[in-house]
C-alpha cells in the first residue's frame, strides 16, 4: 500500500511539473501593443515590429520547419499572399528553428515571406506561444493579427492549417472594409 501511495504521488508530481513546464507565457491582450521583436529571417536580415508600422501584420508562430502541418500552413499563406497583401497586410512566420532550417524550408516550398528564427525563444514566450516540455521547446501554432498602429487586433489559438490563410483574408476583408 505504501508503494502505491508513492507511485501515485510521483505521477501527480510529474503531471504538475509537465503542466507547469508546458505553460506558455501570457498572451498579449487584444487592443494592447504587440510585443516587440528583433529576429533574423532566413536570409539573415533582422526584422523588428516597427518595420511593419502602417500595415497589417499576420504574425504566425509554427512548431517546426518542413513538417506536414507547418508546410500546409506556410504553402497556403504563399498561395494566398497576393490577396493578403492587396488588403494591406504582410505575412511573417516565426519558429524556434534556426536561419539555415528556415532557408531550406523557404527554398523548398518557394515561400516569399520572412521566416523569423527565434532561437532564444524569447519572442515566442512574449507572445504566449512557447511550448516548453523539459528540454524540448517549440512554438505553438498561434497567429496574431497586428493592426497598422502595432496593436494586437485578433488572436488565433486554434488554427486549422488548411484554411487558416482564408480565415485571415476573411477577417482582413471585414477589418478593412470602408463603411
Amino acid at each position: 500500500m505504501k508503494w502505491l501511495a508513492i507511485v501515485v504521488a510521483l505521477i501527480v508530481f510529474a503531471a504538475l511539473y509537465v503542466a507547469r513546464a508546458a505553460r506558455a507565457g501570457e498572451l498579449p491582450e487584444v487592443g494592447k501593443p504587440a510585443p516587440d521583436f528583433n529576429l533574423p529571417d532566413q536570409n539573415g536580415k533582422q526584422h523588428v515590429l516597427q518595420d511593419y508600422r502602417g500595415k497589417w501584420l499576420v504574425l504566425y508562430f509554427y512548431p517546426k520547419d518542413d513538417t506536414p502541418g507547418c508546410t500546409q500552413e506556410a504553402c497556403a499563406f504563399r498561395d494566398d499572399l497576393n490577396q493578403i497583401t492587396e488588403l494591406g497586410a504582410q505575412v511573417v512566420g516565426v519558429s524556434v528553428d534556426d536561419t539555415d532550417s528556415h532557408a531550406e524550408f523557404a527554398k523548398k516550398y518557394h515561400l516569399p515571406f520572412p521566416l523569423l528564427a527565434d532561437k532564444t525563444t524569447e519572442t515566442a514566450e512574449r507572445y504566449g506561444a512557447l511550448m516548453n516540455l523539459f528540454f524540448i521547446k517549440f512554438a505553438r501554432r498561434y497567429t496574431f493579427l497586428i493592426d497598422p498602429q502595432g496593436n494586437i487586433n485578433k488572436v488565433y489559438l486554434s488554427v486549422e492549417t488548411s484554411r487558416h490563410s482564408k480565415q485571415i483574408i476573411d477577417d482582413l476583408l471585414k477589418l478593412t472594409a470602408k463603411p
